[in-house]
């Protein structure tokens, strides 16, 4: 009898990385949301530009970002909550099609040349209420999809679309901003929203929503969410070291501008270059994750992360010259998202199915919710001391939340940890 070649049964690496796409529904969704996150990305673009051409203020910056951002912070939890009672398909296309009537709005706006900061900010605003409720309704609609088994692998390839959009939209927008003017970017978010709605209204035999007491009120809801991830302590290490991270470190992207301009003396196009250079770091730090299949020593991979953006940020800081600073922001892109990647992995791994939406909102929160605070302070330390300062600060406060969380891995030993 021949013996068999065990690893000619076995997948490959890579092969794994594609499993997800064995389910039509997250076929549908992919394709949907990366024509959508495409325009997502360029309309990010070319706001930002739009804000820092009618303020030439970092201040400002910040104040857009924490505008869009901070309602998720205030309001991710009842939007996990909504995702946990109703059909996540239904709470997806209703907010997929707000999000798009505020890109035309925003577009009408600046094509009748009468937009003003104001005008943003407001709109900002209310994206980010719409944000509240679609993150937390869309990170946990992912195991509806693909089952718990490929869910490692679906949230790589999630971040990877994520990024992918955030290498094309940005050089997109650079491109369109000085062809066509920032108005014409929001138009194509708005179009582009019609792809992942029609994604989603295509979707067949999605489970029903978990089942809920009929006399439990919002707030015990949202409580008993928070309650789950404060008694686990592995959710709660994973959730702590994100927090220190979006606050430190995440907000590096909202000063982009200013070395764009400032320290680069370029434009638009520039942005663009620097923005899309994160993304392709991005890229390839979630590829990395998703071909891993099940991650092993997901805290040790965590902390290599986190310890990976910071450093990156640090010597980015340093840089003066635009092709070394584009090589070094691939490392932080790669860091940022594998940190991301792992951490919503895991906590969706450690939580029950009916309470996934409300704790994955707790995961939003901190992304969504502490960035526009570390946007508006790094917006108002730069003006002080300088946005290269700035982030080299960002970049410390991340490699020492890094360390700290090593230290508590290799004391504490999380019982979820594999041997490799």
């Amino acid at each position: 009898m021949t013996e068999l070649d065990p690893s000619a049964a076995a997948p490959s690496r890579w092969a794994v990385v594609w499993r997800p796409f064995e389910h039509r529904n997250y076929r549908l969704f992919f394709a949907g949301q990366l024509v959508s996150l495409v325009g997502t990305w360029t309309q990010s673009v070319a706001q930002t530009w739009l804000v820092y051409t009618l303020t030439h203020s970092a201040f400002w910056l910040g104040v857009a970002t924490f505008c869009q951002q901070a309602p998720v912070f205030f309001l991710a939890t009842v939007g996990g909550s909504i995702a946990d009672r109703h059909k996540r398909r239904s709470v997806l296309v209703m907010t997929q099609t707000s999000a798009m009537t505020l890109a035309f709005t925003l577009a009408a706006l600046t094509l009748t040349h009468v937009v003003h900061v104001g005008h943003i900010l407001v709109l900002a605003g209310l994206l980010g209420v719409v944000n509240a409720v679609d993150i937390p309704t869309r990170q946990s609609f992912i195991v509806e999809m693909v089952g718990r088994e490929h869910l490692m692998n679906a949230v790589a390839l999630n971040s990877t679309m994520v990024n992918g959009a955030r290498i094309l939209g940005p050089a997109l927008a650079g491109f369109a901003i000085k062809a066509f003017g920032e108005g014409w970017c929001f138009v194509v978010n708005g179009v582009s929203f019609l792809a992942v709605i029609a994604g989603l209204l295509a979707m067949r035999g999605l489970p029903a929503p978990a089942a809920a007491p009929e006399k439990e009120s919002m707030l015990s809801r949202v409580l008993e969410g928070f309650r789950f991830a404060a008694r686990h302590a592995r959710v709660r290490a994973v959730l702590l070291v994100f927090a220190v991270t979006a606050l430190s470190a995440v907000p590096y992207s909202t000063l982009l501008p200013v070395f764009a301009s400032g320290v680069f003396h370029g434009d638009a196009q520039t942005l663009g270059w620097l923005m899309g250079s994160g993304g392709a770091g991005a890229v390839c730090g979630a590829l990395l994750l998703g071909s891993r299949g099940t991650l092993r020593r997901p805290f040790h991979w965590i902390a290599a992360a986190c310890a990976l953006f910071g450093v990156g940020l640090v010597l980015f800081a340093q840089s003066t010259t635009l092709w070394l600073s584009m090589l070094l922001l691939v490392p932080v892109g790669a860091g940022m998202m594998m940190q991301m990647t792992a951490i919503n992995t895991l906590v969706q791994t450690l939580t029950p199915d009916a309470l996934r939406g409300r704790v994955i909102a707790i995961w939003a929160m901190i992304f969504m919710g502490f960035a526009p605070f570390g946007a508006i302070m790094a917006g108002s330390l730069s003006g002080a001391i300088g946005p290269a300062r700035t982030l080299m600060i960002g970049g410390s406060v991340c490699l020492a939340g890094a360390l700290g969380f090593a230290r508590w891995v290799w004391t504490a030993k999380p019982s979820s940890e594999r041997e490799a």
